[in-house]
């Protein structure tokens, strides 16, 4: 299921700080790098598992690659989101009513 796959990804704090970087646009991996305590082949690792993900997405660009958030494992995060937006007003709304409850 590609839903634990991205939720994998961004469970190491590394790479949703790369995550964050590349939401901010297009980047290289050596880019990428400035400002964090990583070496090339461990971003080159982390940048494989968002890639693997589908959060990211990659383009050769001469003897560069750039990445760039993919906005199709974004719709991936929201389509899975979707399922429980109706469930959490519910549920706010009775734990709402159980509090007025217990203040009687």
């Amino acid at each position: 299921m590609i839903e634990n796959d991205i939720f994998k990804a961004l469970a190491d704090p590394t790479r949703r700080a790369i995550f964050e970087k590349l939401a901010t646009g297009s980047m290289n991996a050596s880019s990428l790098r400035e400002g964090m305590k990583i070496s090339q082949p461990a971003m080159s690792q982390h940048l494989a598992v968002l890639h693997q993900a589908k959060l990211v997405r990659q383009e050769r660009n001469g003897r560069f690659v750039n990445y760039e958030v993919d906005p199709d494992g974004l719709a991936l995060i929201a389509n899975w989101l979707a399922k429980y937006r109706a469930y959490w007003p519910e549920r706010v709304d009775a734990l709402r009513t159980l509090l007025k409850d217990m203040d009687q």
